[in-house]
């Protein structure tokens, strides 16, 4: 089953992903596995992740950024990075990549414009209240129907997650399909909506703002959804330093493999640097669109502390790392990347 190339990176079709046992599952997992392993990126058509479901979350995300300031400030994210949950308002993050020393994250920050952009993030809710960190809502009043949409996206991105995508790959690097879901049971992810106002061109080439710069993603993986402006650019697997376009494709989501499915599988998997260019100007005007986008990072449960994947290891491949706890993992980076954590 060729995929179809949307642009120039790998695009997997799961429209014909059932169980996982059938010769479809199996050439599916091992697209998807080449894919991860050769570029670290891919559009994902016919995921079941509803079209309509997606435009009415950007629509919610719309909404909810153009509330007043002091209404999105009702549910602030606090100011420990790990803890990424609420609002964050223009310039409080600002990438960094695989840097942890607080003095060198200081001198980054000050040497760089933050990121240009807004965000509200949000995890699982369980029924009894028993999930790791909280979610902070703005009030039901302020934006009526917000919290149990964002709840319902959240669980379809988790069905696809676990029925589709983490036995897609298990299948494809020669696991059993189920491999990697008793590491991802307690679904501690994080959606996130992205909000990169408009703003005068030359602001952005005199570097006064900045967009996100070049990064990788840290956890298991990214689901990403973009709305039509476009911005997104990864960096060519055959050509390092140089970033190729990956295009909104309506229907299709993007993901990406993250640090610790990287370092997980001996650097079998790819993580790739990508980042989000200012987007095109408005027709006639010398001003940016804006842009939304909202990602689904994936991560391992927090308790689970991991070794290299069954297969990526050997005699003439030893493990290049030591066993590592997810949580510990995740934190450090997290924190890295938050601004107020790093000025206070």
């Amino acid at each position: 089953m060729p995929g179809v190339l949307l642009s120039s990176l790998p695009t997997i079709d799961f429209s014909k992903f059932g169980d996982g046992t059938s010769a479809e599952d199996i050439e599916i997992g091992q697209q998807f596995y080449a894919a991860c392993r050769d570029v670290g990126f891919a559009y994902l058509i016919n995921t079941g992740i509803p079209q309509d479901k997606v435009d009415d979350m950007f629509k919610w995300s719309a909404k909810l950024f153009a509330l007043p300031h002091e209404i999105k400030m009702k549910a602030p994210h606090p100011p420990e990075g790990h803890k990424h949950r609420g609002y964050s308002g223009i310039g409080v993050e600002q990438v960094s990549q695989m840097v942890f020393d607080p003095k060198e994250l200081g001198a980054i920050r000050h040497g760089k414009a933050p990121d240009f952009k807004e965000s509200f993030d949000m995890g699982i809710e369980l029924a009894d209240g028993s999930e790791r960190i909280s979610n902070i809502w703005i009030p039901e009043e302020d934006i009526p129907g917000f919290r149990q949409y964002a709840k319902e996206y959240f669980a379809v991105c988790r069905h696809f997650q676990v029925t589709k995508l983490l036995p897609a790959l298990a299948i494809g690097m020669g696991l059993d399909k189920d491999f990697f879901l008793p590491y991802h049971a307690t679904g501690d992810n994080q959606l996130r909506l992205l909000h990169y106002p408009e703003a005068p061109v030359d602001v952005f080439e005199s570097g006064e703002k900045g967009r996100i710069g070049a990064h990788t993603d840290f956890g298991t993986g990214t689901l990403l959804f973009q709305d039509d402006c476009g911005g997104l650019e990864v960096e060519s697997p055959h050509t390092p330093g140089m970033f190729i376009s990956a295009p909104p494709i309506r229907g299709a989501a993007v993901f990406n493999i993250g640090d610790f499915l990287m370092r997980w599988s001996n650097d079998t998997l790819k993580s790739t640097l990508h980042r989000v260019r200012a987007p095109p100007t408005k027709e006639g005007q010398a001003v940016t669109r804006e842009r939304f986008s909202i990602p689904y990072f994936m991560t391992a449960d927090r308790d689970k502390t991991i070794d290299c994947l069954p297969g990526c290891f050997g005699p003439d491949r030893p493990k290049k790392y030591e066993p590592i706890n997810s949580g510990q993992y995740t934190e450090m980076r997290l924190n890295a990347t938050y601004v107020n954590k790093c000025l206070n």
